[in-house]
């Protein structure tokens, strides 16, 4: 890579901006997030950006590079051509604050409409599952809840569906509660109408951007909207309710 690299910075906040151009010196082994650094501390004190860890564990550093959602502090600056400026945007689907930073409160709103896992009593059946069973939901606790799934999905980013649609970092969570072998809780009827299961037409984008490289779309969705079909499609099952639920 070239000693020096062209950083188009936006600068601005949700209602104006535009894209600023820094230049500043490459090291080996810089990531995106030196870069902003860089240009912190000798171009534009000023420039707002979210970082915590810097080890890609925190979630807090996630924009847009070159078009694509990243964790700026695990993007290499060297996987970019040389002599060709690098773009960097916040992440479209939230509302920016200032510069990189957009505000994220709606996710955690969504969060609050999950029940937490509902054990089953002291006095059920004694509380033993398999590994396999243990090992099936493990998956979807090393979510660092980085957002980068919800921004590059389409529901969220194109079409706006933030008041009917949950968004895959929830489906995950959801999926993680639904299928924990001790809780008796059902959330199917919150997937079908408060979070908006049926939306997700499983493009599998959500699951290419994360950093933690969790199934999301095939451990996930699927499943839940497997569960959905079962509970509300199921022909059977809808007979039942009908000739025996009041």
């Amino acid at each position: 890579m070239s000693d020096e690299v062209i950083l188009k910075i936006y600068r601005g906040d949700d209602t104006s901006g535009e894209m600023v151009d820094y230049s500043v010196p490459v090291a080996p082994g810089m990531v995106v997030l030196d870069a902003i650094h860089t240009v912190q501390a000798t171009h534009a004190p000023d420039l707002a950006a979210r970082w915590n860890c810097k080890a890609g564990k925190c979630g807090s550093c996630g924009g847009e590079v070159n078009g694509k959602p990243r964790l700026m502090c695990m993007d290499r600056m060297d996987k970019y051509p040389d002599n060709e400026p690098i773009e960097i945007r916040p992440m479209k689907s939230f509302p920016i604050m200032k510069d990189l930073v957009y505000d994220v409160a709606w996710n955690y709103r969504v969060n609050e409409k999950i029940p937490p896992i509902e054990m089953a009593a002291e006095s059920d059946e004694e509380r033993l599952f398999s590994q396999e069973e243990a090992d099936r939901v493990q998956e979807f606790r090393k979510c660092i809840e980085c957002f980068l799934c919800q921004n590059v999905c389409y529901v969220i980013r194109e079409h706006d569906k933030k008041q009917e649609f949950g968004g895959p970092r929830f489906f995950v969570r959801v999926a993680g509660l639904e299928m924990h072998p001790l809780d008796k809780a059902n959330r199917l009827g919150l997937l079908k109408n408060d979070l908006g299961l049926g939306y997700c037409n499983i493009t599998k984008c959500c699951t290419e951007v994360c950093p933690e490289s969790i199934a999301i779309t095939d451990n996930a969705i699927i499943p839940l909207k497997e569960r959905v079909v079962d509970e509300f499609y199921d022909p059977v099952k809808k007979l039942f309710r009908v000739l025996f639920t009041k």
